[in-house]
């Protein structure tokens, strides 16, 4: 069954039983509206497994049979999260129409002292659905439902992350030993790295000691397993630019590596953590990256907050990367025209900000020309193009 993210079809709440998911490790809470019962509370906590799901979807059935009344369309919905989408393919496989909505983006009680519980969070859900069912669409954000196979494929980059930061933390790890004894000018990452071990010597003019010594040698066993991954993700994900491109996101990696300052790294982050999705417009991009402004305008206040930062972490981060590669690689862009006009001779504090704007004007126009092939006004292509 399909599932949209614009205007949702008419609702017939005679004949749709209209279910919100508030998920945990240790139990499901279900809130519910079920046809012929439209005036009962309806809440339900079950096991957190698929079987108990379907159990109570079919005793909501049986509820609405008794009342009069049947069910022809099932509507759930659950906020995004560490349960990933596994759970809206499956309902979708059973004929449920699922809505996965960004936590961030449901209205809350503005009272300081707010009741929370998880049945309580499963009745808002359940509100904020019957809204976005209404047609307002403004009252929450829709997160698409990713493609199996396109979140399968992001799990490299992901990975690559996590052991770069891996990769840091042993490095720190081995200087942080060394400076205890007063060596200096060691880097772990090179080639010679045991070979120059063996030689290197205290700020005494002795050995390492045999402790320190074998703590390092250790360090280092895990150092060189994390490079050796790490080079192997690599090559795999260079391998999709020099292969001919198997699939529309490798298309769009190799379209995004024939501009100047983009790489294959940036490259893949970008597509694989975002233009493989549906997006309506740019807005809706740069909403996802979290790279909107959040401006507080109330009386004769007014200031702005920054950016919402409610996004995917990966794409703004490299986005913002990129933005600082633009204005070096492309100097004749548009976008880059645009920043320095507003930044001329101002000092630092006010490029950082800019450069945030700059990333979001970039990303929609790399959006449009990994999606599109419209090449950003101004913009050079590189030599192998």
């Amino acid at each position: 069954m399909s599932y949209s993210l614009n205007t949702p079809k008419s609702v017939q709440y005679d004949r749709t039983l209209v279910l919100a998911i508030e998920l945990s490790s240790k139990s499901w809470v279900l809130a519910a509206q079920v046809p012929g019962l439209p005036q009962s509370k309806t809440r339900t906590m079950i096991a957190p497994d698929k079987l108990a799901l379907e159990t109570a979807i079919d005793g909501y059935r049986t509820r609405a049979a008794a009342a009069g009344s049947r069910v022809d369309r099932v509507i759930a919905i659950y906020e995004a999260g560490w349960s990933g989408f596994w759970l809206a393919r499956w309902l979708i496989a059973k004929g449920v129409e699922v809505h996965v909505v960004q936590p961030s983006s449901v209205p809350v009680d503005r009272r300081m002292r707010r009741a929370k519980s998880d049945g309580i969070d499963a009745e808002l859900l359940l509100r904020t659905l019957m809204a976005w069912l209404r047609g307002e669409p403004r009252v929450c954000s829709m997160v698409p439902i990713a493609d199996e196979a396109d979140e399968d494929a992001r799990r490299c980059i992901r990975e690559r992350t996590e052991l770069i930061s891996e990769r840091i933390s042993l490095t720190n790890r081995i200087g942080a030993v060394l400076a205890t004894l007063g060596v200096e000018g060691y880097n772990p990452l090179l080639q010679s790295r045991r070979h120059r071990l063996m030689d290197l010597r205290t700020g005494l003019g002795e050995p390492l000691p045999p402790n320190a010594f074998a703590k390092i040698d250790r360090l280092l066993s895990r150092l060189e397993l994390v490079l050796t991954q790490i080079a192997q993700l690599e090559r795999e994900r260079d391998a999709v630019v020099k292969e001919p491109a198997a699939d529309e996101a490798g298309k769009m990696i190799q379209q995004l590596c024939r501009l100047r300052g983009i790489g294959v790294q940036s490259a893949t982050v970008l597509v694989r953590e975002a233009f493989v999705r549906h997006f309506a417009n740019g807005k809706a991009l740069g909403s996802y990256a979290g790279l909107t402004a959040t401006p507080y305008n109330s009386g004769g206040v007014e200031r702005e907050q920054g950016i919402g930062k409610a996004g995917n972490r990966r794409l703004r981060t490299t986005m913002v990367e990129l933005a600082w590669l633009w204005l070096r690689y492309q100097p004749g862009a548009a976008q880059v025209t645009w920043f320095r006009e507003r930044t001329g001779q101002t000092g630092r504090r006010v490029r950082k900000v800019m450069i945030v704007a700059l990333a979001r004007k970039l990303l929609i126009a790399l959006w449009r020309f990994a999606t599109d092939g419209v090449v950003p006004h101004g913009a050079t292509l590189g030599p192998a193009a």
